[in-house]
């Protein structure tokens, strides 16, 4: 069976913090998917296609 994780997010901007989590869940899950979310209460500093 394949392992997949979730990694939900605004990620607006990317930091090193959200790259490190997404790497170490590399190595714990076959599959990592990035769910990129927009959050109502923060104003973008980027847009959901740059991010």
């Amino acid at each position: 069976m394949k392992r997949i994780a979730i990694c939900p997010g605004s990620f607006d901007p990317i930091t090193n913090g959200h790259i490190d989590i997404v790497k170490r869940s590399l190595r714990i899950f076959d599959e990592v998917i990035v769910a990129v979310a927009v959050n109502l209460k923060k104003k973008p500093l980027f847009d959901i296609q740059k991010r």
